[in-house]
């Protein structure tokens, strides 16, 4: 009857682990949507790059960029920087839906972007900012 067990428990677990392998996305996809909307990104990141740098800008929990501290941005500046801010969430929006598309799987797009928020903290540069537990943290 042990033995019995042991074999249905390998069963289980190898159906399990098998079907997860399956499931995962493969989030260096390409097609045309995507290398468009990382040409947008890169095209957009040397304009970005100085407010990471100054604090004024950081990178959020949930995968996205958000101003962080206006008053480190001249005046006449902010409603530019509010125009690229929104440009550039609306095209990591646009990126997490399309590789979840991608995959054929609509449904993984939150899982996506949780996994992307947390590679674009893990290769932001040294002093940006990020979100961590609902506070922001100098890396």
């Amino acid at each position: 009857m042990q033995k019995f067990i042991m074999i249905f428990l390998v069963i289980i677990a190898t159906a399990f682990s098998a079907s997860w392998v399956n499931a995962a996305a493969d989030l260096e996809m390409n097609t045309p949507a995507i290398s468009a909307i990382k040409a947008s990104m890169q095209a957009r990141h040397s304009q970005l790059a100085p407010h990471y740098a100054s604090g004024a800008m950081g990178l959020t929990k949930d995968g996205l960029i958000a101003v962080r501290d206006a008053t480190a941005l001249p005046l006449k500046d902010r409603q530019g920087i509010n125009a690229l801010v929104a440009a550039e969430n609306g095209d990591r929006n646009a990126l997490y839906k399309e590789i979840a598309a991608g995959n054929g799987h609509p449904e993984w797009r939150g899982d996506i972007q949780n996994t992307f928020a947390g590679r674009w903290i893990d290769k932001a540069q040294s002093g940006w900012y990020y979100q961590n537990n609902g506070s922001w943290a100098k890396k």
